[in-house]
């Protein structure tokens, strides 16, 4: 089965199914909209400009951006001239930056950003195989020998056009379309080396079953276009004739809900849990009568999650109450959301059972998925029969078997081709049958649905050999309006612990309510008023919980997790051994009176 290539669907949307509204960017504060025919011309000038400077079939193009027009329009610019795009996250180090152009060999770099070009300026010297560099939006002191994007497009019309359809049916559905570098938690970054066939059959048997609207649909791109994950589903809302709104920074996400209202968008578990975090803060400041309502409206939300998260008949009084609820509560948490969500997808990592109840029972659809970046990446998917706790039924075309140890192995056209220049590395995950080993661990029910329990990689042993599950356990804690965030630690030691930060503002809120304030951060995480507050919630959440998995005794730390700090990837997941090493004092003084005596080392 042909699945096409990328410049080959692209061009099959814009002709079948035209938006006069294919992409929108934020402008001086108004949302600016971009038809799919002005895509496509722009699409085309900067294919024609890559072909006249000399990059041919299979050469390596960087991009360097954050998520707005230029993106698409480099990459789809990239593919149909057959060359392979090498996305760069926005917000890379400088170091990182240099090692993924240098290693994939890219000759060209697309960069659109003040910041994004004042970065990749910095570390030029450093790469003297690079050729072109081709700027958008880079302000004053761009160098004369780099390349507006803005002149190269100025002047595209139907013959630049004409041109480009004619490179695009060139271009063959085997041939590699991009090297994604991934983020990884510990190691050297590798290139996942994926193909148009990779793409092309991810985003054709992923959506199988959606009834996205052309025309009618919006969609939010926020997650780093650098990602598989947010790439995929861009693909698919282009390819489908559904509006793409652009947002560069996730500060800007809460504003753009609200403006753009969307009806779809994709996310990772750190979005939702932010979101609910942020709920909960604004009930918190709430007093007297309207804390009453906001509480009981949570409650009836609550008693509704057999009812609308799996969809058991309720009573006549639950639909009452929860109607009554809905006009005065639950509509206000909605509307933070822009209030017309029928689609919301989590991938990227396992998203508490609690939460996806919560945002049910809400009025928030969280359809959870399952893939990696080596299998293009959507694996399994909930949407449209979704049954909550699983990652979803396999998407057709693909198979999935489970390992005796347990570990999740997959084949189909969506498996990767290898990671470029690694072949050890490819041969350690793919072997010669195409079946891949993903790392993860989990099982597939009667019904055929895909759950995930941990990574095989970040399962705890503990010294009396029990294997503890780690994001199960720190899902639960997330859940709580007190916790911020958590990493459960106790690789080879007598029992599990864990890293916890406080939520500031729900803690702060409490706290004022018995007469408490604290005057930092540090402050608050250091009294034992808080301690006795998080310790009632450890306790609260995993009390179900086996004997060895329970926490024994945990940390708080004043600051949260983040990519700057360097406790997260860029697509938000928690880098264990980094945060491990950070906090590595503290997390000693957990254990420092069950410490075994260690013999001497000699040297």
């Amino acid at each position: 089965m042909s699945y096409g290539t990328l410049p080959s669907r692209f061009l099959n949307a814009v002709d079948s199914i035209p938006n006069p509204r294919a992409q929108l960017v934020r402008v001086d504060g108004a949302w600016k909209p971009f038809s799919s025919a002005e895509l496509l011309r722009r699409v085309a000038g900067l294919c024609s400009a890559f072909v006249e400077l000399g990059v041919k079939p299979g050469d390596r193009v960087g991009i360097f951006s954050p998520n707005r027009p230029e993106w698409h329009v480099a990459d789809f610019a990239i593919t149909g001239a057959g060359a392979v795009s090498v996305p760069i996250y926005f917000n890379e180090s400088p170091e990182r930056m240099a090692y993924i152009l240098k290693h994939s060999g890219a000759r060209a770099v697309v960069v659109a950003g003040c910041e994004q070009v004042a970065k990749l300026l910095e570390i030029r010297s450093q790469l003297p195989a690079l050729e072109h560099i081709i700027v958008s939006d880079g302000g004053a002191d761009v160098p004369a020998d780099c390349l507006l994007y803005e002149t190269l497009i100025a002047s595209a019309s139907d013959s630049e056009i004409a041109r480009y359809r004619v490179q695009a049916a060139q271009v063959l559905p085997g041939q590699l379309a991009s090297l994604i570098y991934t983020s990884g938690t510990t190691g050297e970054p590798k290139g996942v080396m994926l193909s148009h066939t990779n793409f092309c059959s991810n985003a054709t048997d992923t959506c199988v079953a959606f009834d996205l609207q052309s025309g009618l649909d919006v969609a939010l791109s926020f997650l780093p276009l650098s990602h598989v994950y947010g790439r995929l589903l861009d693909y698919v809302y282009l390819f489908h004739g559904v509006t793409v709104a652009y947002v560069e920074q996730m500060d800007f996400v809460p504003a753009a809900l609200v403006e753009v209202r969307p009806t779809v968008l994709a996310a990772v578990p750190r979005f939702f849990e932010k979101i609910y975090a942020r709920i909960m803060e604004q009930g918190s400041r709430l007093h007297g009568p309207k804390k009453s309502i906001f509480s009981w409206g949570l409650r009836v939300a609550a008693r509704s999650v057999p009812w609308k998260a799996f969809g058991r008949e309720p009573g006549v009084a639950l639909r009452l109450q929860y109607a009554l609820a809905d006009k005065i509560v639950l509509r206000k948490i909605r509307a933070a959301t822009g209030g017309r969500l029928r689609i919301a997808f989590s991938g990227g990592g396992p998203l508490s059972q609690d939460l996806i109840e919560f945002f049910w029972s809400v009025g928030v659809p969280v359809y959870q998925g399952y893939g990696l970046t080596e299998t293009s990446p959507i694996v399994s998917s909930n949407y449209p029969l979704n049954r909550i706790g699983s990652s979803g039924k396999i998407i057709p075309n693909v198979h999935v078997r489970i390992a005796d140890d347990g570990e999740i192995l997959v084949q189909g056209p969506l498996v990767m081709q290898g990671y470029y220049q690694k072949p050890e590395d490819t041969r350690a995950v793919l072997d010669t049958d195409g079946w891949f080993a993903t790392g993860d661990i989990g099982f597939l029910d009667a019904d055929g649905y895909l759950f995930i329990t941990d990574r095989k990689k970040d399962l705890l042993k503990t010294a009396a050999g029990k294997f503890v599950a780690p994001q199960p356990i720190e899902n639960k804690l997330k859940t709580s309006p007190y916790i911020l965030n958590a990493m459960v630690v106790g690789d080879r030691r007598k029992f599990v612990s864990a890293v916890v930060v406080p939520n500031f503002e729900t803690v702060s809120a409490k706290a004022a309510a018995e007469g408490k304030k604290f005057a930092s951060r540090a402050e608050l995480a250091a009294d034992p008023w808080t301690r006795a507050l998080v310790d009632s919630e450890v306790q609260r959440l995993t009390a179900n919980l086996a004997q060895y998995e329970s926490i024994k005794r945990f940390a708080l730390i004043p600051e949260d997790f983040t990519f700057q700090n360097g406790g997260l990837t860029y697509t938000m997941k928690l880098k264990r051994r980094v945060v491990e090493q950070q906090y590595r004092d503290i997390i000693d003084k957990l254990y420092a009176d069950v410490a075994e005596p260690r013999p001497m080392q000699m040297r």
